[in-house]
């Protein structure tokens, strides 16, 4: 679970997600930045209930794709023999070895950082809108946070009974950050451009973290993580 989690906040603090996310929410919610940035100023007047709902429903459309993924992750494997469950654990563990792998070289290889978009036209904004975005940001990934994904799941694959759970509170821990930059946007797109000139070491330690959690899981000791075995000798031994 606590995979889970730091998978979702990697995933919402990615160069590629959160620089955006602000102009995302001003789309959604059928605003601007600019009048987000002038209604500080007081001198327009900005929706702000409108923009924290519109992000909440835009949650629960990603949510319900993934916790969706769960469900059939837990009915098609959790009946399944051990030793499946352990060649499971052997490509997967692979899997996810090449998922870090990608996120440490796509740093120094521009051309692996490809994405292919297409813009909608603006309509009126609406609750069920924001939904299918939610909906359609499950689907469709950009580069550098597919990997992070990719891990999730493959993670789920290898643990079928967690499985739910695990997309569960990877849902969570990026829906909760994106409602609260929602409620605090203005003060949020300050810490973001502060924080800009630290993204480039981004990839390089979530993809380290990525290769021992793939070393982990090809190896049968992910619960390593879980044990902190290493902090109760250090306790034992005070």
């Amino acid at each position: 679970m606590a995979v889970a989690a730091l998978a979702g906040l990697g995933s919402f603090w990615a160069p590629c997600i959160l620089p955006m996310i602000p102009a995302f929410l001003a789309y959604i919610s059928g605003t601007t930045l600019g009048e987000i940035n002038r209604a500080e100023g007081g001198t327009v007047t900005v929706n702000r209930t409108n923009i924290v709902l519109n992000a909440v429903f835009f949650v629960l459309g990603f949510s319900v794709v993934f916790s969706m993924i769960g469900v059939a992750i837990n009915s098609v494997l959790l009946g399944v023999g051990g030793e499946v469950i352990s060649l499971l654990n052997q490509v997967g563990g692979i899997i996810i070895i090449g998922f870090g792998a990608f996120l440490m070289i796509s740093t120094r290889i521009n051309s692996l950082n490809v994405e292919k978009k297409f813009f909608v036209r603006r309509q009126k904004a609406s609750y069920p809108l924001s939904f299918v975005f939610g909906l359609a940001f499950a689907v469709g990934w950009t580069p550098c946070v597919g990997p992070i994904l990719g891990t999730i799941l493959t993670l789920a694959a290898t643990t079928p009974a967690a499985a739910f759970n695990l997309l569960l509170v990877y849902s969570l821990s990026l829906g909760i950050p994106f409602i609260l930059m929602a409620v605090f946007l203005s003060r949020a797109q300050r810490v973001i451009r502060a924080m800009g000139r630290h993204m480039k070491h981004y990839s390089l330690i979530l993809g380290a973290f990525i290769i021992l959690l793939g070393i982990l899981v090809y190896t049968n000791q992910l619960a390593y993580l879980a044990n902190f075995p290493l902090l109760n000798e250090l306790i034992a031994l005070g």
